[in-house]
C-alpha cells in the first residue's frame, strides 16, 4: 500500500519519470544493492532527462526549422571553404549570450540553410529559443499583420526569441516600407541574436535595402558583432556527396 501511495504522490507532483523509474527499481532486485541516495539520484536524473527531452521537442516544434541539421553532420570538405577549427570555435563560444549575430553567405545550393539551422538547433540544445523565417514570407506576414491589427503581437514574438533565423535575406530588393518593417524587427532585437543567410555579398546589401538612411540603420545593427561564414563551391543540388549533410 505504501508503494502505491508513493507512486500516486509522484504522479500528483507531476513526476511521471520518477514514478516509472521507481516501478522499474521495484521490479529489478539488482537495485537493492545500491544505497538510498544512489537510487534516488537515478530517479532524479531520469525525471530531469525526460523534462529536457520534452523541452527540446516543444522548442524545436516552435522554431519550425527548415532543416533538421546538426553541427555534427556538417561537411567540412575543403571545396566549400568552411574552416572546421574556426567554425567550431565560434559554435562553442557564448555568441548567443553575448548577443552576437551570424551571417552565412554563399551561392545557391551550397548548404547555407543547413548550417544556419544547425546553429539554431545547437542554440536550442543549449537552452535558448529560436524561430526560423524566410525573409520574403516574413515581410508579407508583417504587411498582413499591420492590416488586421496583429502587428504588435507578431513583432513581440520576434523580439522575444533568443535566436531569429532570417533565411534568404535580400533574395530580392526591398521596398521602402519593407525595409522600414525589417528595421523595426532588428531594432527590437538589440539584446538578442540573429542568424542570416544570403546569396548576396555583404558589400551589396546597402543597395538592396531601400532608403539609404534606413539601410544604414539596418546594417549598423546586423553587422556589429557579427560572425561571418562564407561558403564556396558548386551547388550541392547538382553534385553527389557521401557526407551526411543534405542540400539546403
Amino acid at each position: 500500500m505504501l508503494h502505491y501511495s508513493t507512486l500516486d504522490g509522484l504522479k500528483t507532483l507531476r513526476l511521471p519519470a520518477m514514478a516509472s523509474g521507481l516501478l522499474e527499481q521495484r521490479e529489478h532486485p539488482d537495485y537493492t544493492a545500491m544505497s538510498f541516495e544512489d537510487r534516488l539520484g537515478l530517479l532524479v536524473d531520469r525525471e530531469l532527462l525526460q523534462r529536457e527531452n520534452r523541452r527540446l521537442e516543444r522548442v524545436l516544434k516552435e522554431a519550425k526549422l527548415r532543416s533538421r541539421g546538426v553541427i555534427e553532420d556538417i561537411d567540412f570538405s575543403a571545396t566549400r571553404g568552411l574552416d572546421k577549427a574556426t567554425f567550431l570555435s565560434m559554435v562553442e563560444s557564448k555568441w548567443v549570450e553575448h548577443h552576437h549575430n551570424v551571417i552565412v553567405l554563399g551561392p545557391t545550393g551550397v548548404g547555407k540553410t543547413f548550417i544556419a539551422c544547425a546553429l539554431a538547433q545547437r542554440a536550442i540544445r543549449d537552452g535558448h529559443r529560436a524561430i526560423y523565417v524566410r525573409v520574403p514570407r516574413l515581410l508579407d506576414d508583417l504587411a498582413l499583420a499591420r492590416a488586421d491589427g496583429r502587428l504588435s503581437k507578431v513583432m513581440n514574438s520576434l523580439a522575444r526569441c533568443d535566436v531569429l533565423l532570417l533565411d534568404d535575406f535580400l533574395i530580392r530588393s526591398l521596398s521602402d516600407d519593407q525595409a522600414a518593417d525589417l528595421l523595426e524587427v532588428v531594432e527590437d532585437r538589440a539584446t538578442k541574436s540573429t542568424i542570416i543567410t544570403s546569396q548576396l555579398p555583404v558589400s551589396h546589401w546597402h543597395e538592396g535595402l531601400g532608403d539609404p538612411t534606413v539601410a544604414d540603420a539596418i546594417l549598423d545593427r546586423l553587422l556589429e558583432h557579427a560572425h561571418r561564414v562564407t561558403l564556396t563551391g558548386d551547388s550541392r543540388r547538382r553534385t553527389k556527396t557521401t557526407t551526411q549533410e543534405p542540400i539546403e
